[in-house]
């Protein structure tokens, strides 16, 4: 188990909203935390301000801009940085890792590890192309105990201090109860699973069904619109779920159709909020160029419907809003479409 001991650090890789949430309350649990930022002026910043991202940050942080210093420092690292650039950060942190360490992850995204340009119908994406984070972290590692946070976990809400659950999933049990003994008070629940695939699979796809119930609610189309959608959208996560290796028991879950449900019905949401603002028309390079911090679901979207196609699994939504952010479809068109489209009504569990 983790020490209380103030002479190590906890680390946490990511100085964006949801990272700086983690560190705070890893913090208040008198906990020292090495918050980790990209750049030396956004760690001097942080230091100096004793503030990121418009909130004060904890006595007990620490901003740094070394990962050399995060690794040799902390035995428990959570990072949370976007899909894209975890890779590469895995690379950077590799040599000052060792198998004793704990890593549980944040990030609610794939890794590509093929160039797409040699996508095609002779060589089609396939689960061997595409990792979670948790695959990523022992492909580029020594590490071995590794785990994932899932959950409706915005960021700003835990950073104004509201209730809220998140899941540690991990094979490892150690993994699941270091996770709850660092991370849960009053007012933040800690739930385990050692379905660590299918806990990190809920994460990334529900992305994909936020993006969609943001277009209902930027289209003003109502509540009863959003709910169809958003249950349809949850058949359609078990489907493609079970193709790539997950287990359908999770996507009822907290990590799942709760997340689900935070993710597609508040502004707070980056993927709700692309969507809301494709169905006012805005262009999704527009779009994307002008937020602060990734949406993982467009990225996500151009995966799944590359896959679905790869494992013949029928994604109408997934495959919609594909065609919505290639420009080939509007999103009033989109929803017309959805509208008659003969989907089933139940989830196989089988």
């Amino acid at each position: 188990m983790v020490s209380k001991s103030t002479s190590k650090y906890i680390g946490v890789i990511g100085a964006g909203s949801f990272g700086t949430a983690v560190a705070n309350i890893l913090a208040e649990k008198n906990q020292n935390v090495l918050l980790y930022a990209r750049t030396p002026g956004k760690a001097a910043s942080i230091n100096e301000t004793r503030t990121c991202n418009g909130y004060s940050i904890h006595d007990h942080i620490e901003a740094t801009d070394d990962l050399e210093k995060v690794g040799k420092s902390c035995d428990v690292i959570f990072p949370v940085v976007p899909s894209a650039n975890f890779r590469e950060m895995m690379k950077d942190l590799s040599p000052y890792l060792k198998p004793y360490h704990i890593l549980i992850h944040g990030t609610k995204g794939f890794d590509l590890n093929v160039n797409r340009d040699k996508i095609d119908d002779q060589n089609p994406l396939t689960r061997e192309h595409v990792r979670t984070m948790s695959e990523v972290i022992k492909e580029e590692s020594s590490v071995v105990r590794v785990g994932c946070l899932a959950g409706p976990n915005l960021a700003r809400e835990i950073s104004e201090k509201k209730p809220a659950a998140t899941v540690v999933a991990s094979h490892f049990d150690e993994v699941i109860r270091v996770g709850q003994t660092l991370l849960r008070n009053e007012r933040f629940l800690i739930y385990g699973s050692n379905d660590l695939i299918g806990i990190e699979l809920c994460g990334i796809l529900k992305n994909i069904i936020a993006v969609g119930a943001g277009t209902i609610a930027g289209l003003g189309l109502g509540e009863n619109a959003k709910a169809l959608f958003i249950s349809r959208g949850l058949v359609e996560m078990v489907q493609i779920g079970k193709a790539l290796g997950g287990n359908a028991q999770a996507f009822l879950s907290l990590a799942g159709v709760g997340d689900l449900m935070a993710t597609s019905y508040s502004s707070l949401s980056r993927n709700f909020t692309v969507g809301n603002r494709l169905a006012h028309g805005e262009d999704i390079k527009a779009i994307i160029d002008s937020m602060e911090e990734v949406a993982e679901g467009v990225k996500t979207i151009d995966i799944i419907n590359e896959l679905a196609r790869t494992y013949k699994v029928r994604v109408p939504i997934t495959e919609t809003l594909h065609r919505i952010i290639s420009n080939e479809m509007s999103v009033d068109d989109a929803h017309r479409y959805l509208m008659k489209f003969p989907f089933r009504a139940e989830i196989d569990m089988e």
